[in-house]
């Protein structure tokens, strides 16, 4: 579908991107996700034309989209401030784009009800934009944008404007409309770009995450992989994860690290990597509550319960070791942990210790 080939960009002689690739598969949700300033804006205005690289190529279908302009493009837009016409009800907006593009006008009115029905608005139609909520603003520059079939549809930042509690209904709802569009013509769901800095949003509405810094692609990969296997300590620190200490590979069979936790067996290790950065995970850690069950459990560690809050789902702790390190885990809700000042013995499950790379290394 859409191939991103060594692309670069300067501002002023800084650079903003540097080489790169991707590839985005037809019906895909991809989300660029990372910090301000690590270039997912600008890639993303690469991709929709209204940047131009200084170096690369991108190809939609093997088409080379340099000389297309925007208007041409085919691609659907939805930012983050809705960029709606208040003097307009919501099927005059939804209509718009039909019209621009020349639609006849008994194909309009029904294209709009079955998009208004998509984003969960039927019976909308007639109100104005200043009448709505905010996600319902946003759910109408959804269906404007998926009025005219877009080739590809970009979007950024779409639900940054919201409250949080919103912003999570809508991820999940969002995704359901990506993939239903297109799908109802017996085609593969909308391809879709997705740019965000919270990676919550980006592992909800994506089949994959293209993590992003300083203007190079750390990593892409799936949601659920992103989580188990983060490749450097930069994504497993933007996706949550504190737990990060130095660390060297005594042995690859079975893999066992030393760190200053101690010499603890942990995930199989990429390639021939022998020293970095060791991540434990927060979910990694279990309570042995009896001498028996510590007695055969693997990477056993003791420590002191520092805090403890409980999130609703899980409960999250902070340990401090007797070597002065400090591990932050989270346990099941209903998980019986010591209270604060308490000693606790933990087990680390070896799948939730991964040995990364360190910085230098990981660094594009």
């Amino acid at each position: 579908m859409l191939t991103i080939r060594n692309v670069e960009k300067a501002f002023d002689g800084d650079p903003v991107l540097h080489s790169i690739n991707l590839e985005v598969g037809a019906g895909e949700v991809v989300a660029l996700l990372g910090p301000s300033g690590s270039g997912k804006t600008t890639l993303l205005r690469i991709i929709a034309g209204l940047t131009a690289p200084d170096n690369g190529q991108l190809l939609l279908d093997g088409e080379d989209l340099s000389a297309i302009p925007v208007h041409e493009r085919g691609f659907g837009m939805v930012f983050q401030d809705y960029a709606l016409f208040p003097h307009k009800n919501v099927i005059e907006n939804v209509a718009f784009g039909l019209r621009m593009l020349g639609w006849p006008r008994q194909q309009i009115r029904p294209r709009v009800q079955e998009m208004l029905a998509l984003v969960g608005l039927t019976g909308f139609g007639e109100r104005r934009v200043y009448e709505l909520s905010g996600g319902e603003q946003q759910r109408v520059a959804l269906a404007r944008a998926l009025a005219p079939a877009p080739r590809l549809l970009l979007l950024d930042e779409p639900l940054g404007a919201l409250d949080r509690a919103l912003r999570e209904r809508l991820a999940i709802e969002l995704r359901a409309i990506l993939k239903q569009a297109g799908a109802g013509d017996g085609g593969p769901a909308t391809t879709s770009i997705y740019v965000t800095h919270d990676q919550e949003e980006a592992f909800t509405v994506a089949d994959r995450v293209v993590v992003m810094s300083h203007g190079c692609i750390e990593q892409v990969d799936t949601p659920v992989e992103l989580y188990r296997r983060p490749e450097t300590p930069f994504v497993a620190r933007f996706i949550g994860m504190s737990n990060l200490f130095p660390a060297r590979l005594l042995q690859r069979q079975p893999p066992v690290v030393e760190s200053e936790l101690g010499e603890l067996r942990v995930a199989p290790p990429p390639g021939d990597l022998g020293e970095g950065v060791l991540l434990v995970r927060p979910d990694a850690g279990r309570v042995l509550a009896t001498e028996a069950d510590r007695a055969v459990a693997l990477n056993v560690l003791a420590g002191t319960v520092e805090a403890c809050h409980f999130r609703g789902r899980y409960q999250q702790s902070r340990i401090a070791l007797a070597n002065g390190a400090t591990l932050t885990l989270e346990f099941e809700a209903d998980e019986q942990v010591p209270p604060v000042g308490h000693l606790v013995h933990l087990m680390l499950d070896p799948a939730g210790l991964v040995l990364l790379p360190d910085e230098k290394e990981a660094s594009c």
